[in-house]
């Protein structure tokens, strides 16, 4: 193929948003292959300076093109309607990016040969509602620089990391959906892009780092390559995890706005989450990096080139009244919002006044409610730790309760064994009382006889020692002394002979009197 000239045009080439750094993926793919891309924007920035960087010609005054290119690549209708204007013998290309844009609208024009549509949406928007022939519109998806972003290393069994890529999250949407589904699912979540400031200008870099990536579009494209596991999110919608099972019906669909299903939920969020699987994204991956790579996207837009220059080439010569036609019909479609433009802009500029009054009370309430929220987390742990002290003071209530009415019913049971024992204690007393009535009326009457007997006593000690001294007086005479001889002499003498004479004289003997057989009177 010969090498080509192309001026490629875009609103912006400033942020690194996406049809910006679409254009700059297709610039230097060209370059590289020996052809000359020149971008032309009224807009230039950093997307700007790394095209130049990278010896791209970038101009913001169709004046400094010294010579006629080959092809107008347009991205941007009032700048591709410039460019047409400005080279007329010059055959373009319209890329339609996206739905919604306004400035993504195409531009009906002769020489504009070919439209195409980067998916679904975009190709039914310029077929359905532009007015653009089926037979001029091509499909050429959306793709990825696998040279800049290469495949990570295997996915873990869960994921541990995870990040929110978007250039319209702020603090004002809802995205913190996102933030209580991931804390839920205990991964760690980054917020990249402009909205919150964080802004990567080599998104290569990093995405490697994440398992699992919240994205659309663009975004959700480089992820895939790369083999995190993506959820499609926007900041007000959300779709599903992306499978082997649906891969190939979100691509066309650019994995972007017909993508997203619902509203953005903490629970549909969980349940893509719930649907993480290493091995299927993976899998995904490596199809994705088969079929989305920038080159086999270039080789499809040169083609086309090559096939719109062969056709213009071929053309008999130009139709100035079609194209002084279809540029008086995009002056009339464009004239009201011109006309409006001074209204909007001051509509603008009052908007813009009363959203930073908003934006600045909004800041005053959000820190408010920052330090509410502080308040309250620190009144819902106090009361949780009330409630946790009050329950253990509950249990420890209800044990010594339990233990109280249990003693209770052993000091009740103790209290009926005390009375009893009481009641019998209490008999016993007055039975010993009676007892001791009763034995005291004894001892009054020993008492009684105890005197007595000792009266008694008394006279017979009186009459004994009278006794004994009139005993002593008796023993004390001869009579006495003489009859204590008596006795011996009777049994040792007298009768032994008169029993010996007795058995002489009877014809039978009689019995031996001795002392233990003598008669009483003795």
């Amino acid at each position: 193929m010969d090498k080509l000239r192309v001026l490629i045009t875009n609103h912006a080439a400033a942020t690194r948003a996406g049809s910006e750094l679409y254009i700059r993926d297709i610039a230097t793919a060209m370059i590289a292959r020996g052809h000359t891309p020149i971008v032309y924007s009224r807009s230039l920035g950093a997307v700007a300076s790394e095209l130049r960087a990278a010896t791209i010609p970038v101009i913001d005054n169709l004046d400094l093109l010294a010579t006629t290119p080959d092809l107008i690549h347009g991205q941007d209708h009032l700048n591709t309607m410039e460019a047409m204007a400005y080279f007329p013998d010059t055959p373009g290309v319209f890329f339609c990016h996206g739905w919604m844009p306004w400035e993504a609208a195409a531009p009906r024009f002769p020489r504009l040969l070919r439209y195409v549509a980067v998916d679904y949406p975009s190709r039914d928007r310029l077929v359905f509602e532009q007015g653009i022939p089926e037979g001029r519109v091509r499909l050429i998806l959306n793709f990825a620089d696998l040279d800049r972003f290469k495949p990570r290393g295997p996915l873990p069994a869960r994921p541990r990391r995870a990040a929110l890529f978007s250039n319209y999250v702020n603090e004002h949407t809802p995205a913190n959906a996102v933030r209580e589904a991931c804390a839920r699912a205990g991964i760690a979540l980054d917020v990249i892009g402009m909205g919150v400031g964080n802004v990567s200008e080599e998104p290569e870099s990093i995405l490697g780092d994440y398992d699992l990536v919240f994205a659309i579009a663009r975004s959700a494209i480089e992820a895939l390559a790369v083999g995190a596991a993506v959820v499609l999110c926007s900041p007000m919608s959300v779709g599903s995890m992306v499978t082997t099972e649906n891969m190939d019906t979100l691509r066309p669909l650019n994995f972007g706005i017909r993508s997203l299903r619902e509203p953005l939920t903490e629970a549909a969020l969980s349940r893509e989450i719930a649907r993480y699987d290493p091995e299927d994204a993976a899998e995904v991956s490596r199809r994705m990096r088969s079929v989305a790579g920038r080159d086999s996207a270039v080789d499809q837009i040169l083609a086309l080139y090559r096939e719109v220059l062969d056709e213009w080439a071929g053309a008999a010569r130009r139709d100035l009244r079609a194209e002084g036609r279809d540029t008086a019909s995009y002056l009339q479609w464009l004239a009201p919002r011109i006309r409006d433009n001074e209204r909007l802009q001051g509509e603008r500029d009052w908007i813009q006044a009363e959203y930073y009054k908003l934006d600045s009370r909004f800041y005053a309430l959000n820190n408010e409610a920052a330090h509410l929220r502080e308040q309250v987390d620190r009144s819902n742990e106090l009361v949780r730790d009330l409630e946790a002290r009050a329950a253990e003071q509950v249990s420890s209530f209800r044990g010594e309760l339990a233990r109280a009415r249990e003693e209770h019913r052993g000091l009740a049971a103790s209290n009926e064994l005390l009375r009893a024992e009481a009641s019998e204690r209490e008999r016993n007393a007055r039975e010993l009382s009676a007892e001791l009535a009763e034995k005291g009326r004894c001892i009054g009457r020993l008492s009684s006889k105890i005197s007595e007997s000792e009266q008694s006593l008394r006279r017979l000690s009186a009459e004994l020692a009278e006794r004994e001294e009139r005993l002593r007086e008796i023993t004390g005479t001869l009579g006495w002394r003489l009859l204590s001889r008596y006795g011996p002499v009777k049994y040792g003498i007298v009768l032994p002979a008169y029993n010996r004479i007795k058995r002489v004289f009877s014809s039978k003997p009689a019995p031996e009197v001795t002392r233990e057989t003598r008669a009483p009177r003795d």
